[in-house]
């Protein structure tokens, strides 16, 4: 095996409560104003007025800025670091899930490394960190709260960016379950899957090691066993708390194992139709994982029984179909559309769907490398 780097923010508060905690530590940094990047709806519950009131406890000024689309893009990044710079904030808090988080970190990294967020497209394309980032994390399921990529919208070409880029992991990151309690069941079924995707093409990645291997697995045992009930009952202590430890884990396997053709061909839906990205990686999953059986039947067995599946007596290709099977049986249970088309999807746009998701960083990892016709097929399949 090659050397390799694992990245993880050096600090990562987690559990009921700890978002207290974290004002207490950002003053201990000795920042002195911060730029809440954040939503509106998170604005309308209060709660980035509430993360500024501890703050302010602590002798910490802030200003908000809330305009983060759900697919943050390069114009949203270009307001907020506006923001930034007209109120001299010497750091970034990113408070939501993980489309503030990447705006956030969009806009800490151009505002230490100038030039347009655009310039950093790849990987490990920023030459100094960004300004320092707290990640406050209020969704389960894109780890971006903990991880070094960064996907932006580029309107001009309809493509969503992947920024993989050492520099922009937080310094600290934030999961407390009780701000996870009143996330809709639509999101919070979303995130998770994506969660779930994470974990899987972790595992499956050409990159994987025994320690993203440990995370992945515990991630996809977690969500298979508490999912279903996080999205039934919203208010369920245990279940978000044991969904914010699994979505983190998940975060740690695919920040250091990359991930695959999922995410590959899902940033294009998204960039293409505005679409959430959870949805599209859970409409996606089974149809790349039945094309990387192939080669990773022996790995997909794997995930099969960390999903709960009896593979005793069965070949390796059976037991990957039954790994698939039960990733198709969790999206129905919680109501995740079955096809693209329900999206809006359209057959015509396939090619080009298909030639942007060729370019994108997160498909060099996956376990078999397809060709241009089969991942236009895999997109016809998803329909």
């Amino acid at each position: 095996m090659s050397a390799t780097t694992f990245f993880i923010p050096s600090v990562n508060m987690m559990g009921s409560g700890c978002l207290s905690e974290a004002a207490t530590a950002i003053r201990s940094y000795g920042w002195k104003k911060a730029l809440i990047v954040t939503d509106k709806p998170l604005v309308s519950i209060g709660l980035p007025g509430q993360v500024a009131e501890l703050l302010s406890a602590q002798g910490v000024t802030s200003v908000i800025f809330d305009e983060v689309k759900p697919n943050p893009n390069v114009a949203n990044v270009e307001a907020g670091l506006a923001v930034l710079q007209a109120n001299d904030c010497d750091f970034v808090i990113s408070l939501g899930g993980g489309s503030p988080h990447d705006c956030a970190k969009a806009i800490a990294l151009v505002a230490a490394n100038g030039g347009s967020i655009t310039d950093y497209e790849g990987v490990d394309q920023s030459a100094k960190p960004q300004l320092p980032l707290v990640a406050i994390n209020t969704t389960a399921g894109t780890a971006s709260e903990m991880t070094r990529f960064c996907i932006i919208t580029d309107d001009s070409r309809h493509v969503k960016m992947a920024i993989v880029d050492k520099h922009t992991t937080p310094v600290l990151s934030v999961n407390d379950p009780d701000l996870m309690l009143g996330m809709p069941a639509s999101l919070t079924a979303a995130t998770g899957m994506d969660a779930l995707t994470h974990a899987i093409e972790a595992y499956v990645s050409t990159a994987a090691t025994p320690i993203t291997d440990a995370c992945a697995l515990q991630a996809i045992r977690l969500i298979s066993q508490y999912l279903r009930t996080a999205v039934a009952d919203g208010q369920h202590a245990e279940a978000r708390e044991q969904m914010a430890y699994a979505q983190f884990l998940a975060g740690m396997a695919f920040n250091n194992a990359s991930l695959g053709y999922v995410h590959a061909m899902a940033h294009q839906l998204g960039g293409f139709y505005d679409l959430p990205h959870g949805v599209c990686n859970a409409i996606l999953l089974p149809h790349v994982q039945a094309f990387n059986a192939r080669v990773a039947a022996e790995r997909l067995a794997d995930v099969a029984v960390a999903m709960g599946c009896n593979v005793q007596g069965l070949a390796m290709t059976e037991a990957a179909d039954a790994c698939i099977t039960a990733i198709r049986a969790l999206s129905t249970d919680i109501n995740i559309p079955t096809g693209t088309a329900a999206l809006g999807a359209k057959v015509e746009d396939i090619p080009t769907l298909a030639t942007n998701a060729m370019k994108d960083a997160c498909g060099v990892t996956n376990p078999v490398q397809p060709t241009f016709e089969e991942v236009c097929e895999i997109f016809r399949q998803a329909m």
